[in-house]
């Protein structure tokens, strides 16, 4: 008979592999196999209660999935190399200490304008800040940490979260290349949070972080069938994020449902010192016992709701049957719906003034936020304009050109007459528009699909959250978006749970049914 090594004869190799067997299969009947794709943070959590899942595991399956996916998808700039060690490390506190945080183990993907302190770069897509050294983590990305969460990568962007051109496509960025849509890949991904949205909804991370200055989570997360939190200026620390508009940049979680994103939200929203003025003024809307207990089934019951059909039932009728049998879906729930021409004509409120309290803030800013990087080959905004001069052609430079960046350059100072006006111009915009709309009407809420809410909310500082509302006869995703003043997302959470759990639209890749 032949023998293997250490005098293990066949036959006994046999009875081992058969018993194995046997012993797995029984095993398998009392504990199938956690299957991670559409896993949520509570599902997740309870698998790792029961031994059946580990963080490592969790994260060995994102990695496997970014190498797969990501090539066509182009969600993802860089994974981080230490994800597996920060995995093990999670694992070995579980079982010494037990869980340290809500969101103990759980892989995140940070947009690449969120800085984190370890061996990820933090660029915005650009090359000019390759190789820059941040001095620490941003402050969501600390609450992060101490709430046991795992640093899983940086996600790609349009490049400077969407504010170098005129013209960009969405989800371009020198270093990450052409983010793709994860259902149809010829479509748009929107921005600018392009791949935190698609990276999670291919199943690529639990949970993302993005950043929103008009639209840049809540509108890729529409196109890409998952939901985001634009939660309200100064809820969350802009503190280490590369900069736009300190009057409108927040930052908010985008996942695959609206629970995930309250439990992420949970974690990073609270005062912070390195955002003193924003985040004290918002800290008075955050919940005794946080957001979680906001979710709330029967969370469209004796509500009101504003309908702003806006130009989206212009856009066919395949689109208008979406929101009609939606519609019917909210009175059936108990909500009471408010459709007039006054509610309608909100998004046709011009909002010129916008750009130029943008382009002020854009250079004030990030010349702050570049003047405390402890290494970093630019120091200003002209720094960044010679650079893109100097390496034009890896920032394709004459294909999208940086007409938002010599304008913002040319802006004379926070100080100016011009920059004041038009501030003041954006106050009276939103009292006289979101306000008067839903204190006339008495209002909880507003609800629209249509894009154009974005600019209106980001210059009033206003929360929204996105929910998958449907898909385009193409397969193209887009998403309901519900509305509110300033600090009420735990309004907007109940009803935009309520309405997730009623319709339950979003539906798995195809690219993640191939790979399966």
């Amino acid at each position: 008979m032949l023998n293997y090594r250490g005098g293990i004869s066949f036959l006994q190799v046999w009875l081992f592999i058969l018993f194995s067997l046997h012993g797995s299969c029984q095993n398998a009947l009392k504990d199938p196999p956690f299957r991670i794709e559409e896993a949520t943070i509570p599902q997740i959590q309870s698998a790792f209660e029961a031994g059946t899942l580990t963080s490592k595991s969790l994260v060995e399956f994102y990695i496997h999935t970014i190498g797969k996916l990501n090539p066509q998808l182009h969600a993802v700039i860089e994974v981080n190399p230490d994800a597996l060690l920060l995995a093990e490390k999670v694992d070995a506190e579980r079982v010494k200490r037990g869980v340290i945080g809500g969101l103990h183990g759980i892989p995140v993907l940070l947009k690449d304008n969120i800085a984190s302190k370890d061996k990820l770069n933090t660029t915005a897509g650009s090359f000019a800040l390759l190789g820059s050294k941040v001095p620490r983590d941003a402050t969501v990305v600390s609450k992060l940490k101490k709430a046991g969460a795992i640093i899983l990568g940086k996600a790609s962007l349009s490049e400077w979260a969407n504010f170098r051109a005129n013209i960009s496509l969405d989800g371009w960025s020198a270093r990450g290349g052409q983010c793709k849509n994860s259902y149809v890949l010829t479509a748009s991904p929107c921005g600018s949070s392009s791949g935190s949205a698609v990276g999670v909804s291919a199943n690529m991370a639990t949970v993302s972080l993005g950043t929103e200055t008009a639209g840049s989570i809540l509108c890729p997360a529409s196109s890409n069938s998952v939901v985001g939190i634009k939660p309200t200026v100064g809820l969350t620390s802009r503190a280490g994020v590369v900069p736009i508009s300190h009057n409108q940049d927040t930052v908010g979680p985008i996942c695959r449902t609206v629970t995930d994103a309250v439990y992420l939200l949970d974690e990073i929203v609270g005062y912070d010192v390195r955002d003193h003025r924003a985040t004290k003024s918002a800290a008075r809307f955050i919940p005794k016992g946080g957001y979680k207990q906001f979710l709330k089934t029967n969370g469209l019951n004796g509500k009101r709701l504003g309908i702003v059909e806006g130009q989206f039932l212009q856009s066919g009728p395949y689109k208008a049957a979406y929101l009609n049998k939606h519609m019917t879906t909210m009175r059936a729930k108990g909500a009471t719906l408010v459709k007039n021409h006054v509610v309608n004509d909100l998004l046709n409120i011009s909002i010129d003034g916008q750009y130029t309290v943008l382009e002020h803030d854009f250079k004030h800013d990030l010349n702050i936020y570049l003047s405390e990087l402890l290494q970093s080959p630019v120091r200003t905004l002209a720094d960044i304009i010679s650079f893109n001069l100097q390496h034009a052609a890896e920032e394709k430079l004459f294909k999208y050109g940086q007409e938002a960046f010599l304008r913002a350059e040319n802006t004379s100072g926070l100080r100016s007459h011009i920059y004041r006006k038009a501030l003041k111009g954006n106050h009276m915009l939103t009292k006289n528009g979101i306000d008067k709309v839903l204190e006339t009407y008495k209002l909880d809420a507003l609800v629209t699909l249509d894009v154009r809410v974005y600019s209106l909310l980001g210059i009033a500082g206003y929360p929204g959250i996105s929910v998958p509302a449907g898909y385009t006869k193409a397969g193209v995703p887009f998403g309901i978006y519900f509305v509110g003043q300033r600090g009420s997302e735990p309004t907007l959470i109940q009803i935009s749970y309520a309405f997730e759990q009623e319709t339950k639209v979003r539906r798995i890749p195809l690219l993640n049914k191939e790979m399966l």
